[in-house]
């Protein structure tokens, strides 16, 4: 029997793009999805078009306290062999995503997995022009190159990492990424999964938000670095050249 993807979507007023991220998961050719919403109190016509769904589903209300809490409530809920988590104003680019995902999961043995994604700027797909390295924990700690859309993990590997740390405000992912790599290595594809929808204005962020998801971002990577000198002066050099060119680049902006 095929796997069980469960689809966990986190909404929040989300009218305005739930609809095309509803649609590429029922779309999906995948016999057995278990769909699963999370509101944190929207106020618009979210609910309603999540009411009016013609296939089963399970609506978790009011969970207040960030996204990461509500990840996590969308996994104690999740009774699926697979963990997928697709927010409200992203998509899956094709119908056989979910299959393709379980067919590798399946003959591979392990236990997650992740691809690629494309950025919906303006209503216009643009490639992924970014060449994500080879999969090592070694790589992985010199910076994140895991898109959530399109990452894949088994529950009970979810479950015995613990989630998602609700303590982290911009890098829960990465966090969470490198508690799944200590345990066992991902399948890694190279083909874009989902569609990533950066909204107006995100381009151009304010650099003190850029900065502060990189120093949290660093401070993650920190915890698990270890305690060998020249990897820690790596680390901190990396981090102060990323640094800089963002503050570089709001002097000539």
């Amino acid at each position: 029997m095929a796997l069980t993807i469960s689809v966990i979507t986190c909404t929040w007023n989300s009218e305005r793009y739930l609809p095309e991220s509803i649609a590429s998961v029922l779309a999906q050719d995948h016999p057995n999805i278990e769909y699963i919403f999370v509101d944190g109190g929207s106020t618009d016509g979210t609910l309603e078009q999540i009411r009016a769904l013609q296939r089963p589903y399970r609506l978790l209300e009011n969970v207040r306290g960030g996204v990461s809490r509500a990840m996590n409530e969308g996994l104690r809920a999740a009774t699926g062999d697979v963990i997928a988590y697709l927010h409200s104003d992203d998509y899956y680019l094709y119908p056989d995503v979910l299959s393709r995902v379980a067919r590798q999961l399946e003959s591979s043995g392990r236990s997650w997995l992740f691809g690629r994604t494309m950025a919906l700027i303006d209503g216009q797909l643009h490639p992924d022009n970014y060449v994500a390295p080879r999969f090592s924990y070694a790589s992985l700690l010199r910076g994140n190159y895991i898109p959530h859309p399109a990452t894949f993990v088994r529950r009970d590997l979810m479950l015995k990492a613990g989630g998602f740390s609700t303590s982290l405000k911009y890098a829960m992912d990465y966090d969470l990424w490198l508690k799944l790599a200590r345990i066992g290595p991902p399948v890694q594809l190279d083909e874009p999964l989902a569609a990533f929808r950066e909204h107006e204005g995100s381009l151009s962020s304010s650099s003190r938000t850029r900065l502060a998801a990189m120093a949290e971002d660093f401070r993650v990577r920190l915890s698990y670095a270890g305690s060998n000198p020249l990897a820690l002066l790596g680390h901190y050099a990396r981090y102060f050249v990323r640094r800089r060119r963002v503050t570089h680049a709001k002097g000539h902006a």
